[in-house]
């Protein structure tokens, strides 16, 4: 039992691969103020695929955000994604989640790659199967213990304490609910195009029915401007999002940005094409987030090749700020990074 006034508010974490968001909120009665946000960008192979390469660099990011924003609040939320995380949605006959709990790795071993020794196991009930009411179905997530132990080390050493371990597709749905309300039985996709991974998640009625991770990113994008235009990475950077740079060969930069952001696009389109076809539905709308989808040109790309209504989500639509703090201005331009950041935040100590 948490003791009596125990703080419950998290700080939402964002570790990616590029750099480490953290926001910190205070709800007041229902609605959420932003009270911190800050961005610290990491050196290049912290971390790959998921897997922590540079510990020490990623401590020393970590520890320098939370003494910059004079964070008090110990306790975070972050969140995992990529090849050491499954994520399933299967059915099984009807049972409470009290049943359930007691097998449920027994009933993880025929789902997951991993032997299920080496995976932490958890599950969320969904409701009863739309089709058979004598089944109920379950999202079923399983993950590395070695990853796990990796990120809340580097927690432990950044002085921080690792409250909740979220997934950042699930942290995406978060931060879409608190901002979004959704037709009843619309089927949309919240898209969040990372540095190297681009995560997708397909809700409906507030529930996640598919999702999937695909591994390009807005490094891809910049890595080709880097190449075909003889350019540092940080003025490919630059350049991948529309901005000038004297000298530059702007038929080029076009031909490439294009060529490279239509292959995330394709990868998109495919993840979207399958659930379709499995599942007889069309996506209906597609929200973006993430650095990489501020690439110049991507949405409209996005658009063209799924046939769909694509809007850049906004973690901060629903969420008060003082503008004597915040700029409206800075927050706008760092908004596409603040998703998963922004669900992460909302979770509370006992969910």
């Amino acid at each position: 039992m948490l003791p009596l006034f125990y703080p419950k508010n998290l700080i939402g974490l964002d570790i990616g691969t590029s750099a480490v968001k953290l926001i910190e909120l205070d709800e007041i009665k229902g609605s959420y103020k932003l009270k911190n946000f800050g961005v610290a960008k990491l050196p290049k192979e912290t971390i790959v695929n998921g897997v922590v390469i540079n510990a020490d660099a990623l401590v020393q990011s970590i520890k320098n955000l939370t003494s910059n924003l004079k964070i008090n609040c110990k306790n975070v939320a972050i969140s995992i994604s990529g090849h050491p995380v499954i994520i399933k949605k299967i059915s099984l006959p009807f049972m409470t989640e009290d049943e359930l709990e007691p097998i449920i790795e027994t009933e993880a071993e025929q789902y997951i790659p991993f032997d299920v020794e080496e995976v932490n196991v958890d599950f969320q009930m969904l409701g009863v199967n739309e089709e058979n009411p004598e089944e109920i179905d379950v999202m079923l997530v399983a993950a590395k213990k070695a990853m796990i132990e990796e990120y809340t080390d580097v927690i432990q050493n950044s002085g921080l304490k690792t409250s909740i371990i979220d997934i950042d597709v699930f942290a995406l749905e978060n931060m879409f609910e608190i901002n979004y309300t959704a037709e009843e039985n619309e089927i949309i996709a919240l898209i969040d195009i990372g540095a190297s991974v681009t995560n997708i998640n397909i809700v409906k009625n507030s529930v996640s029915i598919f999702n999937r991770d695909v591994f390009l990113g807005g490094n891809q994008i910049t890595e080709e401007i880097q190449k075909d235009l003889s350019v540092s990475f940080e003025e490919a950077e630059i350049l991948k999002t529309g901005e000038k740079i004297e000298g530059i060969n702007n038929e080029i930069l076009n031909q490439t940005i294009a060529k490279s952001s239509s292959s995330i696009a394709r990868e998109i389109q495919r993840t979207l094409d399958f659930f379709a076809g499995s599942n007889y539905s069309e996506i209906q709308h597609i929200y973006l987030s993430g650095g990489g989808s501020k690439t110049k040109g991507l949405k409209e790309i996005i658009e063209e090749k799924t046939s769909s209504i694509v809007e850049f989500a906004d973690p901060f639509k629903s969420i008060e700020y003082n503008r004597k703090n915040f700029d409206t201005e800075y927050i706008k331009d760092v908004s596409l990074f603040a998703a998963v950041g922004v669900g992460l935040a909302t979770r509370k100590i006992g969910d």
